[in-house]
């Protein structure tokens, strides 16, 4: 079985990165890094990390035109990404295009509703509902789209799975049991995550901030 854990590695500096991911590669499946990296590092910090041998995850949640995502999607193709994550919300002709751009083997999924936001923020920004509920929404746009899956929440990913058996599903914010909440206000255990149909675990900060990130991860492995 592949080992579903990606490790966000959204440390400032790269050799902390590099360290960090050939320290815990034998305990995870992939390696995420996010936009502050991307930002920090560019082309070669994700070239530099793929040395590792692990599958890269490029979550820079790109959110614009069509035509502008799809000229961002073909500028990546060079750096080969297992996975990479747009925005759901910027509509089905951007996802769209986005998947028609990718390269061939990248799963290309949507974020839905960030973890970090609940009902009370989609509120103010104008969105009727619950976050469960607009995350199911721009799910079911996004398989319309012909996406590969999307990015939820631990709270919303049985319900997807429900909805979309094959959708590949993407859950980060997630804390093991004597975990820290940290700025994720909608967090769930990697096990419940897992059970309730999620195909990949995202975890940062309750890997590469503990202690002995190589215990942390080999804990969390064993919960799985």
């Amino acid at each position: 079985m592949t080992n579903p854990i990606y490790l966000a590695l959204d440390l400032p500096r790269l050799d902390a990165a590099i360290a960090l991911a050939h320290k815990v590669r034998s305990h995870v499946g992939g390696l995420k890094l996010g936009l502050e990296f991307f930002c920090a590092h560019g082309h070669h910090g994700v070239h530099e990390v793929a040395k590792v041998g692990l599958p890269i995850f490029l979550d820079l949640k790109l959110h614009d035109i069509p035509n502008t995502v799809a000229g961002a999607m073909q500028a990546i193709h060079v750096l080969e990404p297992a996975i990479v994550t747009i925005h759901a919300s910027g509509g089905r002709a951007m996802m769209e295009d986005a998947k028609a751009a990718a390269a061939e083997h990248t799963k290309v999924v949507a974020v839905t509703v960030l973890t970090s936001l609940d009902d009370t923020d989609l509120n103010g920004m104008g969105v009727a509902g619950s976050a469960h509920d607009q995350a199911l929404r721009l799910a079911d746009l996004a398989q319309e789209a012909g996406l590969d899956g999307i990015v939820c929440s631990g709270h919303e990913v049985g319900a997807i799975h429900k909805r979309w058996k094959d959708g590949y599903l993407v859950v980060p914010g997630l804390r093991p049991a004597d975990g820290k909440l940290g700025d994720q206000k909608r967090a769930v255990t990697p096990r419940a995550a897992r059970d309730a149909g999620a195909s990949v675990l995202v975890i940062g900060r309750p890997i590469s901030r503990a202690e002995d990130p190589v215990a942390a991860a080999r804990a969390i492995e064993a919960t799985l």
